[in-house]
């Protein structure tokens, strides 16, 4: 499952953001998943769930935008939002498109926090 690999290219990059604003704690991340990046939400979200218990992350929530396909056809240059994984262009059938968007997951956002010092 490559979901951990993932998860833990994530909490490593959290922990850098973390480390360069001084922040102790984090406590919400925000990414963008695109339906064709070959992440399963699911398994995302529990692999998460199981490695951010050692670390910055902890008590962090993980919050997911789904990402629908954004394609453009180069026949009759149509651009088209899909929920499905298709590339084929659903104004003339074509095959000849270029995906645009929902191929990717990123970063969006961090809520850090930073302890008192008292």
């Amino acid at each position: 499952m490559h979901e951990y690999s993932i998860v833990s290219a994530l909490i490593e990059q959290c922990e850098q953001h973390a480390r360069a604003n001084q922040a102790t704690k984090i406590t919400r991340v925000d990414i963008k998943l695109g339906v064709m990046s070959g992440v399963e939400p699911t398994l995302l979200e529990t692999a998460f769930e199981t490695f951010k218990l050692d670390g910055i992350c902890r008590e962090a929530t993980l919050c997911m935008t789904l990402q629908p396909l954004v394609i453009k056809c180069l026949d009759c240059h149509q651009e088209s939002v899909l929920a499905e994984r298709s590339i084929v262009c659903p104004a003339c059938n074509s095959y000849r498109t270029q995906v645009l968007d929902g191929e990717d997951m990123l970063l969006m956002q961090l809520e850090m926090e930073q302890e008192d010092e008292r």
